[in-house]
C-alpha cells in the first residue's frame, strides 16, 4: 500500500466517482482505478460499492478510510515541516472550528498567515458537534482548532479570550427597547435553534434552562448567519455568539442578562509545527472578549 493510494481512495470517496477523483487530481481516470483496484486486492476486502449513483464506501471502507485520512494528514505535515525554512512555508494546514467561535477573529489571522506563506495551502471547516471536534483532535486529523473544550492535555490547548452570547429579536420586538434583555422576559417566546448535536443547541439549552424549560422550537438551521436572519424576521428569538452576527443585523442585537459567554481555546496537535505554532501567535493578537468580565459563564457540554 502506498500514500498515493490513499490519496485516491479518499478522493474517490469525496468526489463519488473515479472520473471526478480524477478531475480533483490532475491525473488519468485509469490511472485512478487501477490504484484503487490494487488497493482492494491487496486489503482483499471491496472498499466501495458499485451503485447507480456512483462509488459509495463500505462500511469496512469508510473504518478504513478514517485510518488513511489520519496517513495522508501526517505525511503533509511531515512533508511542510521538512521544507519550511525561516522564510517559507509550504504544505497544508487543516484548521476546524466549532460552529460559532471565531467567527471574526479566526478570518484576519488566516488572511495574514496567507500573505505571509503564499504557498501555505489552509483548509478550514465548521464543525457544529463538539463531540465530533474532540474526536477529529484525537485521531491527529487536525493541525489546529478552535473550540470551547478540551479533553486532551492542557499542553496542547491555549485559552485565547471568550465569545460572548447575544439574543437577536425580529424588528420591532418588545425587548429591543432595553439595553439588556432579561431571559426570564423571553419566557414563552418560540425560538431558532441549532441542530440537535450542536454544541450551540445545547449552550441555548441550558442558558434558557432556568427561566424557559421547555422552549418552544420555531426551526432548526445548522447555520448562525441563518438563524440571525431567521430571528431578525421575527420567526423567533435566537442566541449567538457577538462575533457571528453578519452586517446589517446589529441593531436586532442585545446582551443577556444574565450574561452568558463561552471560553475559546486553540487546541493544537502533538507536535505542532511551524504554520500551526504561527497561526496560534496570529491568533492571540486578535481582539477576544475577556471571559472574566461576564457576570455568569457558561459551563460547555460536550
Amino acid at each position: 500500500m502506498s500514500l498515493r493510494q490513499f490519496e485516491y481512495a479518499l478522493a474517490v470517496a469525496e468526489q463519488g466517482s473515479v472520473t471526478a477523483a480524477a478531475e480533483l487530481l490532475h491525473v488519468a481516470q485509469p490511472s485512478v482505478s487501477q490504484q484503487i483496484r490494487g488497493l482492494e486486492r491487496e486489503l482483499g476486502v471491496e472498499l466501495f460499492a458499485r451503485t447507480p449513483t456512483g462509488l459509495v464506501p463500505t462500511a469496512v471502507g469508510r473504518a478504513f478510510l478514517r485510518e488513511a485520512e489520519v496517513a495522508v494528514s501526517a505525511s503533509r505535515r511531515a512533508r511542510a515541516t521538512a521544507r519550511a525554512g525561516a522564510e517559507e512555508l509550504v504544505g497544508e494546514l487543516v484548521v476546524s472550528v466549532q460552529l460559532g467561535l471565531g467567527t471574526r477573529q479566526l478570518p484576519g489571522a488566516l488572511g495574514v498567515l496567507r500573505r505571509r506563506f503564499p504557498r501555505l495551502e489552509v483548509t478550514v471547516f465548521e464543525e457544529p458537534s463538539s463531540a465530533e471536534l474532540e474526536r477529529l483532535c484525537r485521531r491527529g486529523v487536525l493541525d489546529l482548532a478552535l473550540m470551547a473544550a478540551c479533553e486532551r492535555t492542557p499542553a496542547h490547548a491555549h485559552h485565547l479570550g471568550a465569545e460572548e452570547f447575544v439574543v437577536v429579536l425580529g424588528a420591532g420586538h418588545p425587548q429591543l427597547a432595553a439595553d439588556r434583555v432579561e431571559l426570564r422576559e423571553l419566557a414563552g417566546e418560540p425560538w431558532v435553534r441549532f441542530d440537535r448535536d450542536s454544541a450551540l443547541d445545547a449552550v441555548m439549552l441550558n442558558v434558557l434552562r432556568d427561566h424557559d424549560p421547555t422552549p418552544a422550537t420555531a426551526a432548526r438551521v445548522s447555520q448562525t448567519a441563518t438563524a440571525v436572519r431567521w430571528a431578525a424576521q421575527g420567526l423567533g428569538a435566537t442566541l449567538v455568539p457577538a462575533a457571528a452576527v453578519p452586517h446589517g443585523h446589529e441593531h436586532l442585537v442585545r446582551p443577556v442578562s444574565p450574561a452568558v459567554s463561552l471560553p475559546v481555546l486553540a487546541v493544537l496537535r502533538p507536535g505542532a509545527g511551524p504554520a500551526e505554532t504561527t497561526l496560534l501567535e496570529l491568533l492571540r493578537r486578535e481582539t477576544w472578549a475577556d471571559s472574566t468580565s461576564a457576570s455568569d459563564s457558561f459551563s460547555p457540554v460536550s
